[in-house]
C-alpha cells in the first residue's frame, strides 16, 4: 500500500518537473533556431536513442502502426509544432500557457463518447479550479495586443492536438512497448516538421553550447523521460485523470524561469500556485487520499 501510494503521487510531480523545463529549454533554444527546425533535431535525437534502447532491450515492434503513429503525430507532432510556432509568432508565453490549460476540460468533454468514461462532478469541479489558478499564475502576461489571428489558430490546433493524441494513446496505444513504441511515435513527426520547415523556415541554425544542451534536454528528457512517464499514468489511469496533472507544468515553467531568466513569481503567482495545487487534488480524489495516506505515514515514521 505504501509503495502504490508513493508511486501515485511520484509519477505525476515527476512528469510536471521534467515537462515543465520543456518550456524554458525551448526559450533557451529558439534562441538558435527556428521552431520546427528545433523540433525536427529534437525528435530526431529522441527517435535514434530510442531505436537503439529498443533493440538493445530486444523490444517486440508492433505489426501494426496506424494508431501509434497517428497518437505520436497528434500529441508530440501537432502540439510541439503548434505551440512553438505560436510564440515564435509573437504570442506571449502566458497566453499560450493559458489556451494549452484548457486540455483537460477538452479530454473531459470528449472522454464520455471517444473512451466511455464516466466524469464525475468532483472531477469536473477540480477541472476548473485548475484552470482559474493557472489564468491567475499567467495572469501578469494576458495582453492582447500581442494575440493575432494567425498564432492564436496555431495555439489552438496545438490544444486540439494535445487532446486528440492523449484520448488516442489511451483508447489503442496503452500497452505499447515504452521503446519501440516511444521510437516509432517520435520519428513520426519528422515528416511534418520537415515539411513545414521547408514551408516556413529558412534553415539558418546559430551554433551554440545552449543549444546542444536544449535540444539534448529536450530530446532525452523531454520526449523519452517525461513522456514515457505519461504513457505509464495512461495505462494506469483514466484519461481526464491523467489530463488534470498538466494544470502542474506551466507552475513548473514559472518557477523554473525564476533561477534561469530572473523571473520572479508575485504573490497573484504563489495564489495561482496553490489554486492549482487544490484544483489538481480536487479533480484526482484517490490522488488527495494517497497523498493522506502518505502525510500519515511520513508522520508517524518520524514521530
Amino acid at each position: 500500500m505504501q509503495h502504490k501510494s508513493i508511486q501515485a503521487l511520484s509519477l505525476p510531480l515527476i512528469f510536471v518537473v521534467i515537462y515543465g523545463s520543456g518550456f524554458v529549454g525551448a526559450k533557451l533554444g529558439l534562441l538558435y533556431s527556428e521552431p520546427f527546425t528545433f523540433l525536427a533535431m529534437r525528435f530526431a535525437l529522441a527517435g535514434v536513442l530510442l531505436v537503439a534502447a529498443a533493440f538493445l532491450m530486444d523490444a517486440v515492434w508492433p505489426r501494426r502502426w496506424g494508431w501509434l503513429l497517428l497518437s505520436g503525430l497528434l500529441m508530440q507532432g501537432v502540439f510541439s509544432a503548434g505551440v512553438f510556432y505560436a510564440l515564435w509568432l509573437g504570442m506571449k508565453p502566458a497566453v499560450s500557457a493559458l489556451i494549452i490549460a484548457l486540455q483537460p476540460l477538452l479530454v473531459a468533454v470528449l472522454a464520455g463518447p471517444f473512451l466511455g468514461e464516466q466524469v464525475s462532478r468532483q472531477r469536473w469541479v477540480g477541472l476548473v479550479i485548475g484552470v482559474l489558478g493557472v489564468a491567475l499564475v499567467v495572469a501578469d502576461g494576458l495582453a492582447v495586443e500581442g494575440i493575432t489571428l494567425t498564432n492564436l489558430s496555431w495555439a489552438l490546433v496545438s490544444l486540439v492536438g494535445l487532446a486528440a493524441g492523449q484520448l488516442v494513446q489511451k483508447k489503442h496505444c496503452a500497452q505499447m512497448n515504452l521503446f519501440s513504441g516511444g521510437a516509432i511515435q517520435v520519428l513520426a513527426t519528422l515528416p511534418l516538421l520537415l515539411i513545414l520547415g521547408w514551408m516556413f523556415e529558412t534553415g539558418d541554425i546559430v551554433w551554440h553550447t545552449d543549444l546542444a544542451l536544449a535540444v539534448f534536454w529536450m530530446g532525452v528528457g523531454v520526449s523519452i523521460g517525461a513522456l514515457s512517464v505519461l504513457y505509464i499514468m495512461l495505462r494506469n489511469t483514466q484519461a481526464t485523470q491523467v489530463a488534470s496533472v498538466f494544470y502542474g507544468v506551466p507552475v513548473v515553467a514559472a518557477l523554473m524561469a525564476w533561477p534561469m531568466f530572473d523571473e520572479i513569481p508575485t504573490l497573484m503567482d504563489w495564489l495561482g500556485f496553490s489554486i492549482v495545487a487544490v484544483g489538481i487534488l480536487v479533480a484526482n480524489s484517490d490522488l488527495s487520499q494517497r497523498l493522506a495516506l502518505y502525510l500519515k505515514l511520513f508522520k508517524r515514521r518520524y514521530e
